[in-house]
Order: structure tokens, then sequence, then C-alpha cells
């Protein structure tokens, strides 16, 4: 039986790792944090204010940070907002260096710099997940890190856009395949996510027109000049926006989808919401971008050229007859949550070992 980990796990300081999610970060964050619990690990989750206390949490930036008037008068001076989360991650990185036995590994999963930049002062066996495409303050820190740090990328392109500043192991991510269960399915799509700019949900109410499908949008709405002006001029009653939803209920409506619609209008670094669509047995129509097209195959969904809408239309048509069997199949065997942990729990062990090496 493998040992128990004390594990420092670093979420993100923006938003709380709680339903409803904010984002795919966080569900993942939260799905991580659970299953490294259930198997008997000691986690503790440096998260938002009002994260799951079932998980740990030690809040980050529990003594808000606020600029002096002899600071703030400064012509070059940060935004309050950016100083305090600089200011929070700085004092958990500064925690951290100062109780070295307190944990036996440390876990990234932040988007934060500093305990990147910091890392090496833990004196830790310490791994940061990559999120994101590479982004000029975390690339920076990369460069100028410790060579001993490690890094897991969530997909083959994501691993390969940071190539040219580190080595990384590709852990995808998972979602719990107990929790995600498969539904009847329907005659409406149904696309979810953050309603921003760069998830483009208005591409996929076009879509669905031309599909001649009803649709479905359901996430949190994070940019409402977006939303006012791409997003509502197009509801009616075969376009139906349900909000920002708890997960039973959006596991519902995703299971009562007969395709779930996948907009990236960015490169997307994985997808989580085509993982957690197959989990329900709903077929994938997706833009090929990003690392997408690595969780699906031919039996699970169907993929159109970046901002093909036209062709986005097509392949909702075509995904909408795919068995939801195969569907459900895909998401236990490549994308699920035991098989994720594994990974991370082989990378933590083999990262501990070569600091016992040394």
């Amino acid at each position: 039986m493998r040992r128990a980990l004390r594990i420092c796990l670093i979420a993100s300081s923006r938003f709380p790792i709680a339903e409803p999610f904010a984002g795919g970060l966080e569900a993942h964050t939260h799905s991580l944090a659970s299953e490294l619990i259930r198997r008997g690990h000691e986690v503790t989750l440096f998260a938002a204010p009002g994260s799951d206390p079932g998980l740990g949490v030690t809040e980050i930036g529990v003594a808000p940070f606020s600029s002096s008037p002899a600071a703030r008068s400064d012509v070059g001076a940060r935004p309050e907002e950016w100083m305090r989360e600089h200011h929070a991650y700085l004092k958990l990185m500064l925690d951290l260096s100062r109780s070295p036995g307190r944990f036996d590994v440390v876990h990234n999963n932040s988007l934060h710099h500093l305990p990147v930049a910091m890392a090496e002062a833990t004196g830790l066996p310490f791994v940061t997940t990559l999120h994101t495409p590479p982004v000029p303050w975390l690339e920076s820190a990369a460069m100028l890190a410790s060579p001993s740090l490690a890094y897991a990328s969530v997909s083959r392109h994501t691993s390969r856009a940071w190539g040219h500043v580190v080595d990384s192991t590709v852990i995808r991510n998972g979602v719990d395949t107990n929790r995600w269960m498969p539904g009847p399915g329907g005659d409406a799509a149904i696309w979810f996510g953050r309603v921003v700019p760069e998830k483009a949900p208005h591409l996929a109410i076009r879509a669905a027109r031309e599909a001649g499908m009803s649709i479905d949008l359901a996430g949190p709405s994070l940019d409402k000049g977006y939303f006012d002006a791409e997003i509502a001029p197009l509801l009616d009653d075969r376009t139906r926006y349900l909000g920002h939803l708890r997960h039973e209920q959006l596991m519902r409506a995703v299971g009562r989808a007969c395709v779930s619609v996948v907009t990236p209008n960015w490169d997307e670094p994985y997808g989580l919401v085509a993982a957690e669509s197959l989990a329900c047995g709903t077929p994938v129509a997706a833009f090929a971008r990003g690392g997408v097209p690595e969780i699906l195959d031919e039996r699970s969904g169907r993929l159109a050229a970046p901002g093909d809408v036209v062709g986005l239309g097509q392949a909702m048509i075509e995904a909408a007859q795919l068995s939801r069997g195969d569907a459900r199949d895909r998401a236990v065997t490549s994308c699920s949550l035991e098989r994720m942990v594994d990974d991370y729990e082989l990378l933590y062990d083999t990262m501990i070992e070569s600091e016992i090496a040394a």
C-alpha cells in the first residue's frame, strides 16, 4: 500500500474552491484534493476564502494587505488587488520556507508566479501544474527558478507550448466519473463554462442554428458587456441561458443534452468541459484548438476547424448520432480522476525519492 503523504496544495486565491465552481481550475483543484484525501493523504489546501472546509483549507490572504499612503503615491504603484494577491502568496511562501518539516511535498496548482519563483526556498519537493499557455510572469519565474522543480502539463499541447522554458510530465486533468454520471440524452445541445469572449458561447449558439438545434447555456457570466452584446440578443425559446448551476443541476443538464458544444476562441490548455460531457455520456462537437482534440476520439466526438461555425454545426449533427455508451467509455478509460491522481502520486514519489538520493 502506498504510504500517506503530507501534501501542501496551493490553489488560486481569486475564486473559492467550492460549488458552484467559477471555472475548470477550481473544479479540478476540488477533485484533486478530495481524491487525495480519500486515498489517505493529509492535504492542506491553501485557497481563497469561502472554499470547501472539508478539504483541509487554510485561507490565502487571511490578513489582507493594504498599501500605505506613501506606497500608493508611487506613480508606478500596482493596483491594490494585484498587491493583495502578491502579499498573500509572498506570506504563504515565506511561511513554507520557515517550516520545511511540515510537508512531504508541495503541489502548486495556482496561476501565480511567486510559488514558482520562491519554490527552492521551501527546501521541499515542489511540483507546479501548468494550466495555461506561457504567460509573461509565469514564464519569467520558471526561467529563473531552480532546475530541480518539477512541472506537470495538462495536455501534450500545453507541454509543447512550455517546451522552450521547462520540461514537463503530461498529466491530463481527470473528472470524477462517480459524480459525473450518464444521462438519458435529449433533443437540445448544451454549452457550459465561463461566459466570456475567449470561450465564445455566441459561436455555439450560431452553430446550433446552423444545425437546426435548440441549445442551453450554463455557467457564470463574468463579462457583462460581452453577455449584453453577444449573448442576450440571441436568447429566445430555442436558446436558453440557465445561469450558474451547482454540480447536480449541471450534471443533469449535460446528461439531458444530445451533444455538448465546446468553442474555444483561444488555445485551450485542456478542455475540462469536454471530459465532463463524455462522463455524462454526451458526445462532443468542438473547435480543434489547444488540448481539446486530445480528449476526443472518433467514437466520442467530432471536430471542426477553429472559428468555422458552419463546420461546427455539421459536427454537432454528426456527434449527436454517436453512441452515448462509447462517450462514457472514453471518459472512464482516458479522462478519469483515478487515472489523474495515480499519475500525480507517482510523480510525488519520484520527486521525494530524488530528494532523498540527493
